[in-house]
Order: structure tokens, then sequence, then C-alpha cells
């Protein structure tokens, strides 16, 4: 199909052929929706948030740590788990950088997410309590989650590599006066008493999950469903904004749009790109055939059913009523409205 009302004032050369969505896609066997997932890679150590997702999404399957990025693609791609499992964001830090640059040029295809909800534990060796802890030991941006509780404790913060890093490190202290902030999955694998559960400062912090395969997966449902695309623009004015048009003329939602650093270019010269729909269907090919036509790399990484939408969308209602001014912090309530925190 060709387009012609979302390019007004393009001077882009249209294209010789309509946009096929399938050619963005390598020509790999598509899986069926009942293949079984016997084993299943994560990025960390046993104890990590990531293996409590894996746990979640695929109870069944064996879970697999490995101690890179690099490693855990690597994985897929040479066949040694069925899927993996690799943070994209967080919805108090943000985007996960590193994923957002490997993935792209990972020849993986991304079938599904995960939401996991993210529960802090302050944990100790056994016999410690909260008067005697001096010091507390976990990741970075989990220490700046629980900013409240080192303050009202007054404790010493340390970074680790990971969370479960830093529970492992305490356990092998056997010192009192040492603690770790972790998931109660590490607190048990490592022999850890919990000291105070649910520590974080914001009680809504959620991690949003990439579910990835070497193979692209069959989609059966024809709603609900999430598109990841990445590409890249001419360096122009307007080039962004005419490529993006087509969606809005088709009526499609994107639901996010962020551009990021490659290749030590100070330019926003990638584009990472989420909206709701099917690339197969004849509105969003159309939308996709226009970012073509502005594109100077356009890959689609995968279509997969949306986990929970609630988690995306915000109530129309609610944003009326808000008028021109929505408030600064709200909070999300499935089925209720939004309040200020």
């Amino acid at each position: 199909m060709t387009s012609t009302t979302a390019n007004r004032g393009s001077t882009a050369p249209p294209p010789e052929a309509p946009f096929d969505a399938g050619s963005l896609v390598p020509g790999a066997r598509k899986l069926g929706s009942e293949t079984t997932v016997h084993k299943v890679g994560y990025n960390g150590r046993p104890g990590a948030f990531a293996d409590v997702a894996c746990r979640m999404a695929f109870p069944s399957a064996d879970r697999i740590a490995m101690p890179s990025l690099e490693t855990t693609i690597a994985s897929t791609v040479r066949g040694e788990v069925d899927r993996i499992l690799l943070p994209c964001e967080n919805s108090l830090v943000g985007r996960v950088p590193d994923v957002h640059r490997i993935v792209p040029d990972s020849g993986l295809h991304i079938v599904g997410e995960h939401f996991q909800r993210v529960e802090h534990c302050l944990m100790a060796p056994a016999g410690a309590s909260l008067a005697s802890i001096r010091r507390v030991r976990s990741h970075p941006v989990a220490l700046g989650q629980v900013s409240r509780l080192i303050a009202a404790l007054d404790l010493e913060a340390i970074a680790a590599p990971t969370t479960s890093h830093a529970a492992e490190l305490v356990a092998s202290c056997e010192d009192p006066s040492e603690a770790a902030i972790a998931s109660d999955l590490a607190a048990d694998l490592y022999g850890l008493d919990i000291l105070k559960r649910n520590v974080e400062d914001d009680p809504h912090n959620t991690t949003r999950f990439y579910v990835l395969s070497a193979e692209p997966q069959a989609v059966e449902q024809k709603t609900q469903l999430l598109t990841t695309i990445v590409f890249r623009t001419q360096n122009r004015p307007g080039c962004l904004y005419h490529a993006i048009a087509g969606f809005a003329e088709n009526g499609i939602n994107m639901t996010k749009i962020e551009s990021y650093l490659v290749g030590g270019q100070f330019v926003p010269s990638r584009f990472l790109c989420e909206f709701e729909g099917d690339p197969a269907t004849p509105e969003v090919a159309d939308a996709l055939d226009i970012l073509a036509r502005h594109a100077r790399e356009l890959v689609v990484l995968g279509t997969f059913p949306m986990a929970s939408r609630h988690l995306r969308n915000r109530s129309e209602e609610n944003l009326r009523s808000w008028g021109s001014k929505p408030p600064a912090a709200f909070r999300w309530s499935d089925g209720q409205e939004e309040v200020e925190r």
C-alpha cells in the first residue's frame, strides 16, 4: 500500500513498492504459542530480582544465571536457553541503557514482557537486629530506593555489583553489623534473616522485563498487542515529525519513543519506539510505510501481547478532570482514580 495523507510537505521520495512488514523480520521459523519453555536465562546471580521475575514468568522452567548481558544474549543465539528475561525499564529510574544498546543489534526477537514488583528486604546474618547493624550493602539503584530507611537507621551505604552479590557477601561475613538490601528470595538462598520487609521508599517500584527468543513468536490474538521497533532518520529539520506522522493519521497509539546515542555521535542517532498494534494489519503497515520513507534504518524487534494494559494507559476521564495542568505526582490504581501522593 502507499500512503499520501501523512506525507504532506515531505520532500522524501516515495518507495518503489508498498511497505512489507514481513521484510523487517528475518526469515526465521516462527514459534507457535504452544512452544514449551524448558530453560530461561537471566543476567545476574541467584536471588536477583531477574531471578524472581523468571520464576514468576516461567515457573516450570529451569533458570540459568549469566554473568553479563552479552553472555545472556549469546546463550540464546547458541540455543542454550529457550528464552531470556532482560530488564528494559523501571518505574522509578527509567530505562536500562545497556539493554537498549545491545538488544537491537543482537538478532533476538522480543516475544513478551513481564512486570515485576520490586519488594526490597533488609536482611542480615542470624542474631543481628536493627540495633546491631551499622552498614548496608546493595546495588546503587537499590540503595537509592531505600534512602529513608538508611537515614532512619543512620546506616553507612556501601555499593555492590548486584543485590544478590550484596546478600551473598553479607552472608559470608557473618557480622551482625552488616546488612543487605535484596529480595526475600536472596535471603532464603543465602541463609539471612529478614529484619524488615518492603523497605522501599516508593511502594509502586516495578521493573519491566523483555522476554526474548532467538526466533519470532507467532501471535494468535489480534488485540492488546505491542510492537517494538528501532529506527534512524536523516538529520534534518522535520524528518522525525514526518516519519512518525503516520501513527497519528492511522489512529495508532504510540506508547513510547525515546532517542539514544550510538557510535559515539552526540546526535539522537537511533530511536526506540513502541506502539499498540500488529504490523500485519493495514493501519500499522501504512504507518510503517510512511516511517520507512523517512528512515535510514527500520527494524521490528517484536510484536507481543501486552502483559497489563492499565499500567500504560491513564484514564481519559481523569486526564480531562485535570484540565491543562495535571498533578505533578500521581500513582497508578487499577480501576480506580489516580490520586496524588
